[in-house]
C-alpha cells in the first residue's frame, strides 16, 4: 500500500517499560485533567474521532481509542473534539470465523455510514477514522476502493460497496494500530486490509516490532505486547500526525 507511512519503533524491554509507564500516567493524566465534551454544545466539533475497537473489548473506544482520543484533544490546541465509537461485535469467536466476518462487515458499515452523516451533515467537520487490532481491519476496509482482495466468493454479497470519493475530503487521517498482517490475514483465510487509494497518502499504521498480529508472523494468538497500544505513547505519536493534517 504505497503512500501509507508505517512506524515499527523498536525498544529494548526496559526502555519500552518505563515508556509504557510513563504514557500510563500522561493518559490517566489528561483523562482525569480534561473536561468531559459535551454532544449538545459542539454538534459539528472541529474534529471527529471515529473508532473501532479491538477484539473483545467492551462496546466504546476501547482502551487504545480512548487513549488517542484524550491525545487528539491534548494536541487540537484548542478545538473541539467529539467521539464516535464504531457499532460492532468485535468477536472473539474464531472458532466460527463467519460470525467474527459478518461482525466486522457491519462494523465497516456502520464506519462508513458514520462518514458518510458527518460530511452531510458536518461538512466543517475533520474526520480522523481509525481502528485496533480486528478494529483496524474495520477501519482500514471502510475506505476500500473496491471489493478488497481475498474475499470468497460466498461473502461478496454483503460487502458493503465503496463511499463516494467526495467523503475522503472530509477525512484529515486514518489511523490504524496493531492491524494484522497481510500474513496473518492469509493464514485465517481472510481479505488483507487494503487502504483505499484516496485514503493511502493520509494513513499511518503502527505496530510494536514483536508483537505477533501485525509483524508478519504465523498467526496465532496474541502475545503481550499486542496490548500495549494505549500505554506506549503510539497513541500520541498518532494524535500529532492526525492533528497534523486537519
Amino acid at each position: 500500500m504505497n503512500g501509507i507511512v508505517r512506524n515499527m519503533t523498536a525498544h529494548s524491554p526496559t526502555k519500552f517499560a518505563c515508556a509504557a509507564i510513563a504514557s500510563l500516567g500522561l493518559v490517566f493524566g489528561m483523562q482525569l485533567s480534561l473536561p468531559a465534551q459535551s454532544a449538545a454544545a459542539a454538534p459539528c466539533p472541529d474534529i471527529e474521532v471515529v473508532f473501532a475497537r479491538g477484539t473483545a473489548e467492551p462496546p466504546g473506544l476501547g482502551f487504545t481509542g480512548t487513549s488517542f482520543a484524550e491525545a487528539v484533544r491534548l494536541q487540537s490546541g484548542g478545538r473541539s473534539v467529539g467521539t464516535y465509537a464504531v457499532n460492532y461485535a468485535a468477536s472473539a469467536d474464531f472458532n466460527h470465523p463467519a460470525v467474527v466476518l459478518h461482525g466486522a462487515l457491519d462494523g465497516i458499515r456502520d464506519a462508513q455510514g458514520h462518514l458518510r452523516f458527518m460530511a452531510a451533515n458536518c461538512p466543517g467537520t475533520r474526520i480522523v477514522l481509525g481502528g485496533y487490532s480486528q478494529g483496524a481491519v474495520v477501519a482500514g476496509l471502510a475506505t476500500m476502493g473496491g471489493m478488497p482482495p481475498g474475499v470468497r466468493p460466498e461473502y461478496a454479497a454483503d460487502v458493503p460497496p465503496p463511499m463516494p470519493p467526495e467523503i475522503a475530503n472530509h477525512v484529515a487521517a486514518v489511523v490504524l494500530f496493531g492491524s494484522p498482517s497481510d500474513r496473518f490475514m492469509h493464514d485465517i483465510g481472510a481479505p488483507v486490509v487494503a487502504v483505499g487509494p484516496l485514503y493511502e497518502g493520509k494513513t499511518v499504521e503502527y505496530c510494536i516490532p514483536l508483537d505477533t498480529i501485525c509483524n508478519g508472523a504465523p498467526a496465532g494468538q496474541p502475545n503481550a505486547l499486542h496490548v500495549l497500544y494505549g500505554v506506549n505513547g503510539m497513541p500520541l505519536a498518532a494524535a500529532g500526525f492526525a492533528v497534523s493534517r486537519g
